[in-house]
């Protein structure tokens, strides 16, 4: 079953709590940087002492003008500004390594969690997963490397030095309390006209992805139609307004890190314009004044640093925040301990119905295969034939009614064990860059006659002698192979595999009707030794094949089942 999804909003607060709970190098990262941020404050607090009571000494006593008087306090000044070096070389040095192992861990986390949905939730979300997990969350660097130490910064450094301030100079700790607040509302007034902006860039990098990664899947039928430059238009007005989206968004970056530098200028100085002008009438120490006015600015910093870090990882937020939606709805089949031989197990679907986005396909679907039978499912398209043998692997949860194997519902079966003993072909056959060899011998290495045997039956011992054998290399998703080539070969892994049960999504799609008689044959064959083969298909001819004819049908289609033998 899946979690429902969570609504479309931002987890509130200043860092998404979810970081933590979905990675373990975050929640360590995170003391670390505490700790050293502890310290840079307190080499920055004791720097500041030190330096006002050196220039303050030796200005305004003459006699204390040796390096010899102030021997400690050089030493303590010399000592904060090692420490202070150290531990932001330390801070950042941790902060990229922290950052490195936190994007890969989410990005295995998301990858886990999409291999659990269910496949036509999946379908509709792959686009976006695969622009997140391999493009997107490697934004997220900035917010840790960046944002996020200049926010334990702002926490630590603005309240402690504010304090240090005001037991050396009241009038500057009020006036600094009061234009302090100044950053966050421009912070906010920023984050308003840049709202949407993060959003709108990675879906525009998701649409442009996807279509250049379905253009390239097609480039050799759009070249062998002599329409390989169609798309050349619709792909560069696509890169055109990623360009003008992303464009807009660094020049927001820009601005915002500008208008919070000048803010935080003009405050520090209106903080040395009052304390040059009481020093002038004698209302203030040297020594405090100079401890003021260091200080001064170590106070707006670390706020102006977080406005201007956000903004710069913006991007990578986003795509951290609809990572963790995904997480939040991870996908928990329902598996029990249960076994069963599938030998010799009927197989039947008792009033299955899976809801849609589009209604209920299949809707109340009822029947049985039988064991050493070929049962076709037929129907419309969208009528939910393939979402019928996604419930009989398990691989989607019915609305209603029941799939068992042998008696035991899918639900209380021990889902691995029951794959065991299933060979699955999907409209979409899984093919790995490496040898054709490799592909076909991915669950083991078969007999060499069994092998030969599975060729001949899929027709791929013609494409083994166009291709020049067993070593011949393809790409991923089949890159190099015909459509008609690609499920040749995905239908020898089948009938290599030997299983009690063969599950086949439209066999025979893209096979010419020589190919086609020759697969046909091959399932008989396979039915006749005992094995219980359940397909779906279209074409007169593979009806034909079956022993058995069940019309699937959607709850928005008029119920037409009917079975003949």
């Amino acid at each position: 079953m899946t979690a429902p999804a969570p609504a479309r909003t931002r987890a509130k607060g200043p860092v998404d709590p979810r970081l933590w709970k979905y990675s373990r190098s975050a929640r360590g990262y995170v003391g670390v940087t505490v700790a050293l941020s502890t310290v840079i404050t307190l080499c920055i607090i004791v720097g500041a002492l030190a330096i006002g009571r050196v220039l303050a000494g030796v200005i305004t006593d003459p006699t204390a003008r040796t390096l010899s008087t102030w021997t400690t306090e050089l030493a303590v000044l010399a000592g904060a500004t090692v420490v202070r070096v150290l531990a932001t070389g330390a801070q950042s040095r941790y902060a990229h390594r922290s950052a490195s192992r936190v994007v890969a861990e989410l990005e295995l986390e998301v990858l886990s969690a999409a291999t659990r949905f269910e496949p036509r939730e999946l379908d509709a979300e792959r686009e976006e997963l695969a622009v997140v997990v391999t493009r997107a969350i490697g934004g997220l660097r900035a917010y840790l490397t960046g944002y996020l130490p200049a926010l334990v910064l702002a926490v630590l450094v603005t309240p402690l030095v504010l304090i240090v301030i005001l037991t050396q100079d009241v009038t500057s700790a009020v006036v600094i309390a009061v234009t302090l607040p100044l950053i966050p509302v421009f912070m906010i007034l920023i984050g308003l006209l840049t709202k949407g902006r993060a959003a709108a860039t990675l879906t525009t990098m998701t649409t442009l992805s996807a279509q250049l990664l379905d253009l390239l899947a097609g480039l050799p039928t759009l070249r062998a139609l002599g329409r390989e430059r169609g798309p050349a238009a619709r792909i560069r007005a696509l890169g055109d307004a990623h360009r003008r989206t992303t464009m807009r968004a660094l020049k927001v970056a820009f601005l915002s890190s500008m208008v919070l530098e000048l803010l935080a200028t003009l405050c520090v100085a209106l903080v040395a314009v009052g304390i040059g002008l009481r020093l002038v009438f004698g209302e203030m120490t040297l020594e405090a004044g100079i401890i003021a006015l260091i200080l001064a600015p170590e106070v707006y910093f670390p706020l102006r640093a977080v406005g201007t870090q956000f903004h710069a990882a913006e991007d990578g937020v986003e795509a951290a925040d609809r990572a963790f939606r995904v997480l939040d709805r991870r996908t928990v089949r329902p598996t029990g301990g249960r076994t069963v031989d599938a030998t010799t197990a009927d197989i039947e679907l008792v009033g299955l119905t899976v809801s849609s986005r589009d209604g209920e396909a299949p809707s109340e679907l009822s029947a049985r295969c039988r064991a050493g039978t070929i049962t076709v499912l037929t129907g419309p398209n969208g009528a939910g034939k393939s979402t019928a043998l996604h419930a009989l692997l398990g691989l989607t949860s019915p609305s209603a009614g029941v799939v068992r194997i042998g008696g035991v519902p899918v639900a209380d079966l021990d889902l691995e064990q029951w794959w065991g003993q299933v060979a699955w072909l999907p409209q979409r056959p899984v093919l790995l860059p490496g040898t054709l060899y490799d592909n076909v011998t991915l669950h083991g290495v078969p007999d060499s006659e069994e092998l030969d045997l599975a060729c001949r039956a899929a027709g791929f011992d013609d494409v083994l002698r166009d291709r020049g054998g067993w070593d011949s290399r393809v790409g991923q998703g089949g890159v190099g192979l015909s459509l008609g080539e690609l499920q040749r070969l995905a239908l020898t892994r089948t009938f290599v595999s030997g299983a009690p049960v063969m599950v086949l999504d439209e066999p025979t799609a893209h096979l010419d009707s020589a190919s086609e008689a020759t697969v046909l044959a091959a399932i008989r064959d396979a039915a006749d030794r005992g094995v219980t083969v359940v397909m779906t298909g279209h074409r007169r001819s593979v009806v034909h094949a079956a022993d058995r004819v069940v019309e699937v049908h959607s709850a928005s289609t008029p119920k037409q089942q009917f079975d003949h033998v």
